[in-house]
């Protein structure tokens, strides 16, 4: 069976939602990695792993969420075998250098962050991810997702308003 009758002909949806959806996995891919090289592949390496069960990204409630679903394990995986000790969130962030001590404060308070509320922070700052996408693309209930949004807001004021010299 080819991949053409296992999706039954919707050919021009999986085109559409490359079309419309590659563009941000791009971006993705070159803000975890930085390398726009790696980032061509890795977003290649998503859509080969979605295509061979394509049937679940086009049944996917929010293709969108499934495809950032699929690309976060990718990438994952990518991180893990080019550095197998975890680099954490917040040194990617404090790569970018700035004289504004309220970025550096926020940044440190970033890193801190227990690690489920700092990844549901930045999909939906970094990603503009819904709510809802968020919580279909970790698994999670939406009220999940508000509760964790809520609390990494309370915990990077209170670091802010305890940061010295701010």
């Amino acid at each position: 069976m080819s991949i053409t009758d296992d999706i039954g002909g919707r050919t021009e949806d999986l085109k559409r939602i490359y079309q419309e959806t590659g563009p941000e996995l791009l971006a993705y891919f070159r803000r975890r990695h930085g390398s726009p090289e790696l980032a061509e592949d890795l977003l290649q390496e998503t859509f080969a792993a979605v295509m061979r069960h394509p049937r679940r990204l086009l049944q996917a409630d929010c293709p969108r969420a499934y495809l950032f679903g699929v690309a976060r394990n990718i990438s994952a995986t990518a991180l893990r075998q080019a550095h197998p000790a975890d680099a954490p969130l917040a040194d990617a962030v404090a790569e970018a250098e700035t004289p504004d001590p309220r970025l550096d404060a926020m940044r440190e308070a970033i890193g801190r962050l227990d690690p489920a509320l700092r990844q549901v922070l930045q999909l939906r700052l970094r990603e503009e991810m819904a709510y809802e996408e968020i919580a279909r693309f970790l698994n999670i209930p939406v009220g999940t997702v508000r509760s964790r949004l809520h609390y990494a807001v309370k915990n990077l004021r209170q670091a802010l308003v305890a940061a010295p010299n701010l």
